[in-house]
């Protein structure tokens, strides 16, 4: 654990340096860094940093409590990646806040060593994440950043900070004092900010004019698919994983007799998510240092050309979806379904009088087009990365690039004016720039070490050498040959699993403690001025 600032109140914000807009920066900063978001990638970065001796953290997030995806935590649904993909374990296995950790604080390791699956269910792998949001000192939940400022003078991020409700957790673990309540808004300032706001449920456009209660995200269908009950048509939209987990939730809970089933997608086919083990190798380092050296046109046009890799459906769920069919047929039964890959819905009105939704679809192959009515619409239509508007007093010193995105090096910084020398960091705004492995949890732990190595001068982690068996791009060539074996010195280090201790040594591919290799680190900093490494002094601590 890592020793920290004394906190008047635990839900407070120390030391509030700064009050009114004009007054002038203490020289040292309330936090090295501080996080916007707590959602998994964020509550990486603070397991993490909490391992880290010297660096002060803060990560605020508005929403009273965590909470990981409520309206899809449905009974039989599991993670689409083993449970060593928590918040820490591929980085650190030692630490404290690993789900091994978790399940030994809640005297369930015997259970889960007897239940014997790689893949922990959903509802768990939220408890755990709560459990850890709880036991870190550095997250603040109920606390909303509402705007971020960079003065140059101090060389520091003023971060405005709201409440927006009290903190019950915190409270129950006794950690708020007297004073606890007494604040509404506070101004922190800090040298790096790391954004991790999560991403937004999509609408399509055609559903943008449409204001029904029976047309809502998956996001929250467990919290509404009680209102679905008897309805005479229900329609799924979408076919990833979500789209296949609550058509397979309405189809286990129909009334066949009263009530039929549509799911429509733009995809070919239900098709299933590539989970090979080679495949899985996309999910890897190796891809994201190679997908972020392409050209960006070509990178644009690689990822939808990679949509089984985060738009298909699990092998198991697809098997559940048809044998539930199958057994409906027996002896001549309906199935009282109707599956339709390749249909795009192009419009969708709303009869007020009937309280039924008209699509207009189209078949995508066919180029033809038919009408659908429905009672009730589910929109399992993904989720994308927004650009929050707390950033609007930074925005003319960040680097967009021609679609108006983040332009992102390959340490996760978004490029700024060079007059802007703290670091930006993104958690899952970067699909555009680091591939498909943006919103994988299997990832997550990884980027985190990479922003904090960063932070840190090399000082964090240990980062993994390369351990794709696939070589992405070009070999290089070596001696006139095509097939030079890739060799790495071992890293090594004078503490247990490098926390907080530098390591000696370089690998030839871009491991050990800088991440990635250096020609990589040149490339992605021609947009972002050079900076020195955050290395802590003793006047900063």
């Amino acid at each position: 654990m890592t020793s920290r600032i004394p906190l008047a109140s635990r839900d407070e914000p120390p030391r509030t340096a700064v009050a009114a807009p004009g007054l002038p920066h203490p020289e040292t900063p309330d936090y090295d860094v501080v996080g916007v978001g707590l959602g998994p990638f964020n509550l990486s970065l603070a397991a993490l940093a909490d391992g880290l001796p010297g660096l002060r953290a803060a990560f605020f997030e508005q929403a009273p409590a965590f909470s990981w995806h409520p309206g899809l935590l449905l009974e039989g649904t599991t993670l689409q990646v083993p449970f060593l993909a928590d918040l820490v374990t591929l980085i650190d296995p030692t630490s404290p806040w690993s789900f091994l950790s978790y399940l030994r604080a809640h005297d369930r390791l015997f259970r889960f060593y007897l239940y014997e699956r790689f893949h922990i269910p959903r509802r768990e792998y939220d408890a755990y994440c709560r459990w850890v949001a709880e036991g870190l000192q550095s997250t603040h939940f109920g606390a909303r950043v509402e705007a971020v400022r960079w003065h140059p003078d101090a060389g520091l991020f003023r971060i405005v900070v709201t409440r927006t409700t009290p903190p019950p957790a915190e409270a129950a673990r006794g950690e708020a004092s007297e004073s606890a309540g007494t604040w509404s808004t506070r101004v922190v300032t800090a040298r790096h900010l790391v954004l991790g706001i999560g991403t937004e449920p999509i609408t399509p456009p055609a559903f943008a004019g449409v204001s029904s209660d029976r047309v809502f995200h998956s996001a929250h269908y467990r919290q509404r698919r009680a209102s679905l009950a008897g309805l005479p048509h229900i329609t799924v939209v979408g076919s990833g994983q979500s789209g296949a987990e609550v058509f397979a939730d309405l189809l286990r809970n129909q009334q066949t007799a009263t009530q039929h089933l549509t799911w429509i997608t733009r995809t070919p086919a239900f098709a299933p998510m590539e989970y090979s083990k080679l495949g899985l190798e996309q999910f890897t380092p190796d891809h994201i240092r190679y997908f972020h050296g392409l050209e960006q046109g070509r990178r644009d046009a690689l990822v939808p050309a990679q949509w089984q890799l985060y738009k298909g459906i699990d092998a198991d769920t697809i098997a559940q979806i048809y044998d539930l069919l199958y057994e409906r047929t027996i002896d001549g039964g309906d199935e009282a379904a109707t599956l339709m890959p390749g249909v795009s819905v192009q419009s969708a009105s709303l009869d007020d009088g009937r309280g039924e939704i008209a699509l207009g679809c189209r078949h995508r192959d066919q180029d033809r087009t038919f009408p659908l009515t429905t009672d009730a619409v589910v929109l399992a239509t993904g989720y994308a990365a927004r650009r929050p508007t707390l950033l609007d007093p930074v925005a003319g010193l960040l680097a967009l690039d021609g679609a108006g995105r983040f332009q992102i090096d390959a340490r996760y910084r978004i490029a700024t004016d060079p007059g802007l020398t703290g670091h930006l960091y993104v958690q899952n705004a970067e699909l555009h720039t680091h591939g498909v492995g943006a919103p994988d949890l299997g990832l997550g732990a990884w980027r985190a070490a990479v922003i904090l190595d960063d932070l840190t001068g090399g000082h964090a982690y240990r980062l993994p050498p390369p351990s794709a068996f696939t070589t992405f791009g070009a070999p290089p060539r070596t001696g006139g040959s095509h097939h030079a074996p890739r060799t790495a010195t071992t890293t090594t280090t004078t503490g247990p699993a490098g926390r907080g201790t530098p390591a000696t040594g370089t690998t030839a591919d871009g491991g050990g403690l800088r991440e990635p290799d250096a020609a990589a680190d040149v490339d992605s900093d021609r947009a972002v001025r050079r900076r020195h490494p955050v290395m802590l002094g003793e006047g900063d601590r």
